[in-house]
């Protein structure tokens, strides 16, 4: 008798882990994103020179997401894989209502912190800045439209996209388990459709979503596909020195594009028609140069931190990577902390010196809070494991 083999399936993580091990690149570069979301939240106006934004077309946004994107399909492939869509689907709606309630219970203590803000100041300025002044006229529609995700102020636009991706990414790893580049190639369409026809969210009282669902949910995609074996299958790719100099090479030349918006004696150097093609450079809709230097960032990246980096152990680096092992509740706490900065520094007018200590502070905070986390899930975990249970982490999603 013939002998058979099982079937390959799709939903098989691009990166084999023991049961209970890490991918500790993913939390590090997580870590890395949030500290970065801060420091750009905190100062726009100086500190963001330390942050990759000023020096390309994609910012943390585009690490986040995508990482976002590779967790939940690294984590609920797995439970598809193993219990079955129904399950893995019950297990991806509870991590839904856990991102939702965040949002809206860090919307609510966000609307008080500034309100206090304005008060103490007797400065309108800050619910101008924040856009919030529709909650001091209309407190309770606005209430009603966080609900409804359609109200967010300044800074808490990541959230409602995370929700709306996590929801629908059922239906992507169902897809994935058919046909993993088919499901790719049907989220650029989705998105190269939504440039051609405008398709947008709306937002309370006016606008559309800062971050457009209908496009950045090719990045969330992709993050998906990379996590369910497209990465393992790019590996060749990846390691080509070809590969490495297109990717240096266009970051080069991002680089000097963003040295025009502050130079502007150096525009004459570009060509005319680069400038009418390339031009405006949306984040709404995740322009394609944006997810292109997001694609550069990532192949010099995965050259010089392949798996198994022994920097990954350095006590330097522990910081970043307990704050991305945490990171729903790392997010939800640099929001406050870059309010409460970004307060101080407006009221006292602070030079270079303040900006750099409240930054410090804040990611001071930040981290000992993820320590504290951390602390508090090894104790779960000891206790657990006492009395017969299981531990580990079955779902590191967002930290758990």
């Amino acid at each position: 008798m013939a002998q058979t083999t099982a079937p390959a399936t799709v939903l098989t993580p691009a990166v084999p882990l023991a049961a209970g091990e890490r991918e500790l690149r993913i939390d590090l570069f997580r870590g890395l994103a949030l500290w970065l979301i801060f420091i750009d939240h905190l100062s726009p106006d100086l500190l963001t020179w330390f942050t990759i934004r000023n020096y390309g077309f994609c910012d943390a946004a585009e690490i986040f997401i995508f990482i976002s994107g590779y967790t939940a399909a690294f984590v609920y492939g797995r439970a598809m894989r193993e219990s079955g869509f129904v399950i893995a689907t019950a297990r991806i709606m509870k991590r839904v209502w856990q991102i939702y309630v965040a949002h809206v219970f860090i919307v609510v203590i966000f609307l008080g912190e500034i309100e206090y803000a304005v008060r103490s100041s007797d400065n309108p300025f800050f619910s101008q800045e924040m856009r919030v002044v529709d909650f001091i006229q209309h407190p309770g529609i606005v209430l009603l439209q966080t609900l409804l995700l359609r109200f967010r102020p300044l800074n808490i636009d990541v959230l409602p996209l995370y929700v709306v991706l996590m929801f629908f990414l059922p239906l992507i790893l169902w897809l994935m388990k058919w046909k993993a580049d088919v499901t790719l190639a049907l989220s650029v369409v989705l998105y190269a459709l939504t440039l051609h026809y405008d398709w947008y969210l709306s937002v309370y009282p006016s606008g559309y979503w800062a971050f457009n669902p209908f496009a950045w949910q090719m990045l969330f995609v992709f993050g998906a596909w990379c996590a369910l074996g497209g990465a393992r299958r790019m590996s060749g790719l990846l390691a080509s020195p070809v590969t490495l100099w297109v990717a240096v090479a266009y970051v080069a030349a991002a680089f000097f594009v963003t040295l025009t918006w502050y130079f502007p004696q150096l525009e004459p150097l570009l060509p005319r028609w680069l400038v009418q093609w390339m031009y405006p450079i949306d984040k709404t809709d995740m322009d394609i140069l944006r997810f292109g230097h997001f694609l550069a960032l990532a192949a010099i990246t995965m050259r010089f931190v392949p798996k198994g980096w022994p920097g990954l152990q350095s006590p330097w680096l522990r910081p970043l990577i307990l704050c991305g092992t945490h990171s729903l509740e790392i997010f939800c706490l640099g929001v406050f902390l870059a309010f409460a900065g970004y307060f101080v520094l407006i009221e006292t007018s602070g030079g270079i010196g303040l900006h750099f200590l409240v930054a410090l502070v804040g990611i001071l905070i930040m981290s000992a809070v993820a320590w504290v986390n951390s602390w508090y899930k090894r104790t779960d975990d000891r206790d657990t494991s006492r009395i017969g249970g299981t531990g580990g982490n079955a779902d590191i999603v967002g930290g758990r």
